[in-house]
């Protein structure tokens, strides 16, 4: 459930030292992903949560480093055994205003895993020939097989969101798609063992300005800067009615949505992370047995050794 702002800063000190101070094992305390998520049938208003939370504490960079390496460790780790087992996929879903960090977190989440097994997917606007079928014939390819993670960045949920604020299609038309997203979603669960999460970069108004101007001041940002970005702004108020009955509709047990705090960087990937590693810990994977004779196998390897010292 989402703790308005109000209520997250009654947190205790003690229990944000615990998500912070950590050694090895990543420790999910406080619990973040009961925290930032979205209940199923619980309607949130985005202007109650603060965009800029972190906890009570504010450490530097630095000081956050260690944590991370043990989280992107963890990650790895499980990613790996999903990969060999092949029984589990996880699709992540990645929405929020222009400049929210979508981009980071993508860059957060691949940095963790084997590229062998992780692939990105990032939906533009619809092109001919998938405006010429049903809204989700071009998302359905996109959907991790067995062993896999992909990441969409943006998605589906465009045909709720764009759709709807700048007209594109009839209410009667988006209405409707909300239910259809569901069932889609709980499809990919039911018919492939798929864990969806999906993630809303949450960031104010303020902080989204602030990083246009770096696009502008930074040179190697610049390519990133499009006027789309500034005339979006003038729809904002219409976006978080969007994204509040988004967050509404479509969350649920199957595939919750969580509303991260994005103006601090370093919260925003730490809250991801340890999302993620809870949710791959509770699938219980198991290191697949070798389907090859290792006894041959090895009879092979000494013999192959045997001729190399030989020679």
């Amino acid at each position: 459930m989402i703790i308005p702002e109000s209520e997250i800063r009654t947190i205790s000190a003690g229990a944000c030292a615990a998500t912070l101070q950590i050694a090895e094992e990543p420790r999910l305390e406080p619990d973040l992903y009961r925290t930032l998520m979205v209940e199923p049938g619980v309607k949130i208003a985005l202007g109650d949560i603060d965009p800029g939370y972190c906890g009570d504490m504010r450490p530097s960079y630095e000081r956050t480093m260690p944590i991370m390496r043990s989280y992107m460790q963890k990650i790895d780790q499980l990613q790996y055994l999903m990969y060999a087992e092949k029984r589990h996929s996880l699709l992540i879903v990645l929405q929020g205003l222009d400049a929210a960090g979508k981009d980071g977190v993508v860059r957060h989440i691949v940095t963790s895993m084997n590229p062998v097994g992780c692939r990105v997917t990032a939906f533009k606007q619809p092109t001919a020939a998938e405006l010429a079928h049903d809204f989700l014939w071009r998302v359905h390819p996109h959907a991790p097989a067995k062993g896999e993670v992909t990441i969409f960045n943006r998605s589906h949920y465009e045909d709720v969101l764009v759709a709807r604020v700048h007209q594109l299609a009839p209410a009667s038309m988006w209405a409707k798609r909300y239910g259809l997203i569901n069932d889609f979603e709980r499809l990919l669960v039911m018919e492939n063992d798929t864990t969806v999460l999906k993630f809303f970069l949450h960031i104010s108004k303020e902080e989204q300005l602030s990083r246009f101007k770096l696009r502008l001041e930074d040179p190697t940002r610049r390519w990133k800067i499009s006027e789309a970005e500034y005339s979006e702004r003038e729809y904002c108020d219409q976006y978080v009615d969007a994204f509040e009955d988004m967050l509404y509709r479509t969350s649920t047990w199957d595939a919750p949505w969580f509303v991260i705090p994005s103006n601090t960087k370093w919260f925003r990937d730490l809250a991801v992370s340890q999302i993620i590693i809870r949710t791959l810990e509770d699938l219980d994977m198991k290191q697949p047995q070798p389907s090859a004779d290792i006894a041959r196998i090895r009879r092979h390897y000494h013999a192959a050794e045997a001729r190399l010292k030989a020679s």
